[in-house]
């Protein structure tokens, strides 16, 4: 990988701390605290959001006929999610240690914790974890799928279009043949900046 690559990458790791930093101040200035994957508000906080708690009767009144019958559709996504999810968890449960990757942490990638904002009603609670375990879940997912294609394909495409996953930038260049055989038992095994 090219000089100017690696630098652009540590500086993207960089911002990525600064974002850590910035959260944990956000954590402060809004006065809550994570414990044990439980938020915690400040009394008068909690209290303050409880005023500004959603009816769940005007917003179910308030809901468009269309938005309530794509309901549904949009909960019964469910059922393929959890068959999914089992699934990947059993593809990394099998194939990983067989390979010696490091298997990811779902913890990681589903977080579910905004049902803990108590100015949401019932259905904005439900709705939003239900949107942060579909992400969390795909999320976990291409994680999953990147250190498989890190092991068996480490090479990068032509193109250089799409989004590109967490261990894309350990591959090697598109049509860089000499570099693929002699590097790819190392590519293999570079997990060492993972958690």
């Amino acid at each position: 990988m090219s000089n100017r690559l690696n630098e652009i990458l540590d500086e993207i790791r960089e911002l990525e701390k600064s974002v850590q930093k910035e959260m944990i101040r956000k954590e402060e200035e809004l006065k809550y605290t994570v414990k044990k994957g439980k938020v915690v508000f400040e009394k008068e906080i909690a209290e303050l959001h409880k005023k500004f708690a959603g009816s769940l009767f005007l917003y179910v009144i308030r809901s468009s006929l269309l938005t309530a019958l794509s309901g549904p559709v949009i909960y019964a996504m469910i059922i393929p999610a959890l068959i999914f999810d089992a699934s990947i968890s059993l593809y990394q449960m099998v194939c990983f240690p067989v390979y010696k990757i490091l298997k990811v942490k779902r913890k990681d990638h589903i977080i579910l914790d905004r049902h803990y904002l108590k100015y949401l009603n019932f259905i904005e609670r439900l709705s939003c974890d239900y949107c942060s375990y579909f992400n969390g879940l795909l999320s976990y997912s291409t994680e999953v799928a990147a250190r498989t294609e890190q092991y068996w394909c480490p090479i990068k495409h032509a193109s250089g279009k799409g989004k590109r996953h967490s261990r894309y930038h350990k591959f090697v260049d598109y049509g860089d043949a000499e570099t693929y055989r002699a590097r790819l038992a190392e590519i293999r095994k570079q997990y060492n900046d993972v958690d």
